[in-house]
């Protein structure tokens, strides 16, 4: 009897949290700059030490029990002629998935409903126009030209989590944002999941479960820096799209010059989708030869490996998955960092400046 009442306590509390989320402040500073940091520190470091992929090992695992349990329910059934068995299945399966929610927003999914990036930080500037945009994305040009042969000469780190510069420059970038301990950054490992990630043109993500970054093994050399630079910003408690594609181009710039030509190369990707075709044919000619062929190498690499209607499928159900946690853009909340980047106010060296709290 207590087990049933613990379970239906179980299912109680975790339908609460995903119909009544607690207030931005009060996740803020009692999880995000609180409990999460401390758990973060645990459990990355731990996960780091596994050349393998953790998430891998949960859904193997959970895969086989679910298939255990329906073959079990299946038997049942057909010996006792009742439908007892797929009922008590079922609500063996709520429970053990409001289990796993609750597990979630402890072990990360409470930044979600974290204080907003563009709340704590002044905004200084109207919302983006096409002038401004396409401003910028020269800016990306200019940067990627100059930064490209150096970029180059230096090489791409093979494992970025033991990069000491990006190492350096993501904990510089933290203690700009806030007061909480800098994140742990996570090594970049394959998955399982790697031909689902190259199919549907996903670049990487983070296991809520292990704390751990996942990549599609196809990346260029020159993408990786600003993708691990992003999940890192996952790690960091940066759970919305924009702010951790924000935090990982303001760490990028702050690195060498291969994390500096990829993050650029990452905002230029993300202009040039929020111009028009005659301005975007504007911008192309004053690439030189070697951006224009590491653009073209990532455009091919999409091409080479997406299947459409999985791309397609797979995007439709993140960006209910998105809203569902709070995030109202959606997907639409990656290029949202073009209206977080031309809208807050920066000092020299690209400082963003944090809004002082009201007296």
């Amino acid at each position: 009897m207590f087990a049933k009442i613990l379970q239906g306590a179980v299912i109680v509390l975790a339908a609460a949290c995903l119909w009544a989320p607690l207030p931005a402040g009060v996740v803020e500073r009692w999880y995000s700059l609180t409990l999460y940091p401390v758990i973060q520190h645990i459990v990355t470091p731990l996960t780091n030490l596994m050349p393998f992929a953790v998430l891998d090992v949960l859904l193997v695992v959970t895969l086989l029990l679910v298939m255990w349990g329906a073959v079990r329910m299946i038997r049942h059934a057909r010996r006792k002629r009742s439908v007892r068995p797929v009922l008590t299945f079922a609500w063996r399966l709520l429970v053990a998935g409001s289990a796993l929610y609750l597990a979630f927003l402890v072990l990360w999914g409470f930044n979600y409903q974290r204080i907003r990036m563009a709340q704590r930080l002044e905004i200084a500037h109207p919302a983006p126009n096409r002038d401004t945009v396409f401003a910028l994305a020269r800016t990306a040009i200019e940067q990627m030209n100059a930064l490209h042969g150096q970029a180059h000469g230096e090489g791409w780190p093979q494992e970025e989590w033991r990069d000491n510069e990006l190492r350096v420059a993501f904990a510089r970038t933290q203690r700009l944002l806030t007061e909480a301990r800098p994140a742990e950054p996570g090594r970049v490992k394959p998955s399982l999941l790697g031909l689902y990630f190259r199919w549907s043109s996903v670049d990487g993500m983070v296991n809520p479960f292990g704390l751990e970054v996942l990549a599609n093994p196809d990346l260029m050399p020159w993408e990786r820096p600003f993708v691990a630079a992003h999940e890192w910003s996952h790690l960091a408690g940066y759970a919305d799209e924009a702010e951790a594609n924000f935090v990982g181009f303001l760490t990028c710039i702050r690195g060498n010059a291969p994390a500096q030509y990829s993050g650029w190369l990452f905002l230029y990707w993300q202009l040039i989708g929020e111009l028009r075709a005659p301005d975007r044919a504007e911008l192309l000619p004053l690439l030189t030869e070697g951006p224009r062929h590491d653009l073209e190498a990532i455009a091919e690499r999409l091409r080479r490996g997406q299947f459409p209607w999985l791309r397609d499928v797979s995007w439709r159900v993140y960006d209910r998955y998105l809203k569902a946690n709070r995030v109202e853009e959606g997907v639409r909340s990656y290029s949202e960092v073009v209206t977080l980047i031309l809208r807050a106010r920066f000092d020299e060296n690209w400082t963003p400046v944090r809004r002082q709290p009201n007296p």
